[in-house]
């Protein structure tokens, strides 16, 4: 594989974009083609901004990378850790770049923040257990906010992000549940508090988002069609908070359908 294309992870940089366009289908429907020339630029921000952190990771991660990932390129000697920092640098840079031109202050401001999480995720909170789990769901929840931000509807996202955010949290405990005898250099909010502490603590948060879950319907937003396919959603959530308990595995892997579905469920909700 190409080292750029590989060090920059461009499927995950591509796959965030088609998260920032379904937010944007969300906030907007099929208004989007209006606000196209925007949309391209928050797309181009996306896109830097995962490849920027991807190439972060590499380049962090890169002793690590040798016995666990010898075929990325720092490992296999393809690229020097300094190319792979100032690639890092120079994605970051075009992302923040590109969010000026959008010219607005919310939007701005999402990706600077984003930008902030991202550097202290890498450098300090990813092994910092709880920490790390709120990061990676604050950027989760931030793509919808930006997707709503970008079109001048960030009030139509802002529920939708706080249902990402608390998925994406919940998940990623039930993560740290399943990884916590391999985590031997991370101080997880299991190894804190113990297992099942931890399990309650990652069921709360997907109940609540599940909570949040009637909303856009309620208000008017999103029509029966979302309402039908979150339920399905739902369902699968509380069922996975409840199996995570026994088999944090199949509790992830269910999180996993789960948030596709609810994917389906906001696109259906956004088209309709």
């Amino acid at each position: 594989m190409n080292r750029f294309v590989q060090i920059f992870r461009l499927g995950n940089a591509a796959i965030a974009v088609l998260g920032l366009v379904l937010a944007v289908l969300v906030a907007a429907g099929t208004g989007l083609a209006d606000s196209w020339q925007r949309v391209l630029l928050a797309a181009g921000v996306v896109f830097a901004f995962v490849a920027g952190g991807n190439a972060l990771n590499d380049y962090l991660d890169r002793e690590v990378d040798k016995l666990g990932h010898p075929e990325r390129p720092i490992p296999s000697k393809r690229m020097k850790p300094e190319t792979a920092l100032r690639l890092s640098a120079g994605a970051f840079v075009v992302s923040v770049l590109l969010s000026l031109l959008l010219w607005d202050a919310l939007s701005i401001a999402i990706v600077l923040s984003a930008v902030a999480i991202m550097l202290g995720y890498e450098l300090y909170t990813k092994k910092r257990g709880l920490a790390g789990n709120l990061s990676i769901a604050w950027l989760t929840g931030a793509l919808f906010l930006l997707g709503g931000a970008v079109v001048g509807m960030a009030d139509r996202t802002l529920v939708v992000a706080a249902m990402a955010f608390l998925a994406t949290l919940g998940r990623e405990i039930v993560k740290d549940i399943e990884d916590m005898n391999a985590d031997f250099d991370r101080r997880t909010l299991p190894k804190r508090v113990g297992r099942r502490n931890a399990g309650i603590a990652g069921a709360t948060a997907i109940l609540l988002a599940v909570a949040l879950s009637p909303e856009p319907y309620l208000v008017g937003t999103f029509g029966v069609g979302y309402l039908v396919v979150v339920a399905v959603a739902d369902a699968i959530f509380i069922y996975s908070s409840i199996v995570q308990f026994r088999s944090p595995k199949q509790g992830q892997t269910l999180l996993k359908v789960a948030m596709l579905v609810a994917l389906v469920s906001f696109l259906i909700g956004g088209i309709t």
